[in-house]
């Protein structure tokens, strides 16, 4: 039998393997080295690391189990064990952090989301604990995350108060847009614009705009009655009554008077009460009667 023997291996392919081991610990251990340090420079203690890499593999296992169970047509089933597991994991509802309340009652807020208390994470319908929360009157806005594990956290936009409505029997603080806030006692009232008249919550934004064409007049206002479901009468702080024309001819109705105000001084003056209902003629009335002389609309005396 023939013997068969084999050459041995060269010097350089020795050598380069030798080169290419060295190379391959080198760069594992500088890898290493590198990971532990960046670990080490951030501010997390190892038991944050241990619930950041917790949390991550909860996730991931979330993702894993809702695909295989959509693919297997058990998504009800799966869910639920899934929220199981999350609980004796520790996510589960036991916080709830609230921010952006300022004006209304806070313990409203937490009454809403309350309901989610000790509820498994994945069960947490966000969409739903945000309608609930934009029922309450106060609110404009509401936003609803989770902070894994354990928190829900609740971003609140309040709604502005901007006047005070007169219904019947009561007061009831109202926002830019005529939403009703709370009621109000008439002493809190006092100092804020009263608005009345029949259909007048329908016509606050309408109401703002015509305010907005006499920006220097807006502090003076006390009250502002809707008239006949067609204009305004203004009252200034001063008890003078202002009536306005209907529709589009209140705005400029109302530049004229501040106009004339300007150039006679009519709030605080003698007139109670001035009609601008007519285009080109100012109507005083004083106490006794109607003023001796009234005012044509560029502010002439007649």
């Amino acid at each position: 039998m023939a013997k068969v023997s084999r050459k041995p291996q060269g010097v350089r392919r020795s050598a380069a393997a030798r080169s290419r081991n060295q190379k391959v610990r080198a760069a594992r251990k500088h890898t290493g080295g590198l990971l532990d340090r960046t670990m080490a420079a951030l501010p997390f203690t190892d038991e944050q690391w241990h619930k950041f890499f917790l949390t991550m593999i909860v996730l991931a296992g979330v993702g894993v189990v809702a695909t295989i169970a959509n693919y297997a047509g058990v998504p009800d089933i799966a869910r639920e064990e899934l929220a199981k597991s999350a609980s004796r994991a520790g996510f589960e509802v036991s916080k709830v952090r609230v921010s952006g309340v300022d004006r209304m009652n806070e313990e409203l807020v937490y009454e809403r989301v309350l309901a989610e208390q000790d509820r498994p994470m994945p069960l947490v319908e966000l969409g739903e604990v945000r309608q609930r929360l934009l029922a309450l009157p106060w609110v404009a806005d509401a936003r609803v995350s989770r902070q894994l594990p354990d928190t829900l956290k609740v971003d609140i936009v309040e709604r502005i108060p901007h006047a005070v409505l007169r219904k019947p029997g009561r007061l009831v603080l109202i926002d830019p847009e005529g939403n009703e806030l709370e009621p109000i006692s008439a002493a809190a009232a006092k100092g804020k614009l009263l608005i009345g008249g029949p259909g007048a919550q329908k016509q606050v934004v309408e109401l703002g705009k015509l305010l907005d064409a006499a920006p220097a007049l807006k502090p003076q206002i006390a009250e502002a009655e809707w008239v006949g479901n067609r204009r305004w009468n203004l009252t200034f702080k001063t008890g003078q009554l202002l009536a306005l024309p209907e529709g589009e001819l209140g705005a400029p109705a109302l530049v004229k008077f501040a106009r004339l105000d300007g150039m006679h001084r009519l709030i605080g003056g003698k007139p109670i009460a001035i009609d601008m209902r007519v285009p080109d003629r100012a109507y005083l009335r004083c106490k006794d009667g109607p003023c001796p002389h009234g005012l044509a609309a560029n502010g002439s005396a007649n």
